[in-house]
Formats: structure tokens, sequence, C-alpha cells
């Protein structure tokens, strides 16, 4: 973890924060070894390049917030959570993104840290629905999703663009009222 980098929130085993350039070196070597986790869902960025440009898209642009998923112990990145297209105004809304590396997978950290961001996204960021869209055969991102109290909303096919093809995702969803009544 670089220095001078402090958590947003903590769990029992693991911490939210945000992205920061120095975070390359290895987030890039987490996401390679994890290629064979990820695929064909996910092509988080393997290359120093590719993650200077995602970082700065979700450091710079205010319709989109990174957190890394760090473990207490040690530090180190153990997956990302991203909420993209934050909408404001009367909507409050952000469509999620995560992935685990591969030597955390399995183990619940995405489930606790998912669980945080939810929190930090509902009280900090002031939004009110998060949504996951998760390809219908990517049973991990499904299961992840329903740990974790969201709703299944319905299916949209041809829905993301993902590999070269329009790829059919189902439409998972969570609010802060669904949050707070738990």
């Amino acid at each position: 973890m670089p220095d001078n980098v402090h958590c947003l929130a903590e769990g029992p085993r693991v911490g939210i924060r945000h992205f920061t350039y120095e975070d390359g070196v290895e987030f890039t070597a987490r996401a390679r070894e994890s290629e064979g986790l990820h695929r064909p869902w996910l092509f988080p960025p393997g290359s120093a390049d590719a993650y200077a440009a995602y970082a700065r898209r979700l450091i710079e642009d205010p319709t989109k917030a990174g957190f890394l998923v760090c473990e207490r112990d040690g530090g180190g990145i153990a997956g990302f959570i991203n909420i993209n297209n934050i909408v404001e105004g009367g909507f409050l809304c952000g469509a999620l993104g995560y992935g685990a590396f591969a030597h955390a997978a399995g183990r619940g950290l995405m489930a606790e840290g998912l669980g945080l961001v939810v929190r930090y996204a509902f009280g900090k960021m002031g939004l009110h629905r998060l949504e996951i869209n998760a390809q219908p055969q990517n049973a991990a991102s499904i299961a992840l999703a329903r740990r974790c109290g969201f709703r299944l909303e319905g299916f949209s096919p041809d829905f993301i663009y993902i590999d070269g093809a329009w790829r059919d995702h189902e439409r998972w969803a969570i609010t802060a009222e669904m949050v707070s009544s738990r």
C-alpha cells in the first residue's frame, strides 16, 4: 500500500480506499496473475500504460469512483470495486463493477469489501441506489450480489459490449432503504 494512503472504511479483514497512480505495479501484477479467473467476464488493465489510463478515469472523472479492497493484514490488494455512471439529482444512482484477484478469491474478502463500498456510497457519497449487471453464466458475480443483499430486478438481452460481442445481463440492485432496514 502506498505511504500516507488511508482506508475510507474498514471491516474485520479488509479496508477500502481509493485508487492511486502508485498502485499500478501491484494492481497490474495481480491482474495478470488473475486472467484465468477473470476471463471472459472482466479485462482489468495488465500494463503500466493501461493502468495509468484506467486509474486516471477513476480518479478524475466525477461520474466514477474507484475503490481498492485491501487486506488489513499486510495491505495487499485483494480486489477492486468501481462505481460507474454516477448520476446525481433525482436519480442518485451508480453501476458497480468489481473483481477479486486470484490469491483472494473464495475467501469472502470481496463480500466484506462490497459491504463497505455500499455503506460508503449510501453514506458519504449520498447515493440512493446501486446496480450490478452480471452475465447469467457468471456464477461468482451473481453469488456476490445475492450474498450482499442485492435483489434481482430483471434481464437485459444484448446489454453490454464485452470481449467483442453484446452480452446478456441480469440486473441486480440495492437501495439505501434496503440496507438501513437490515
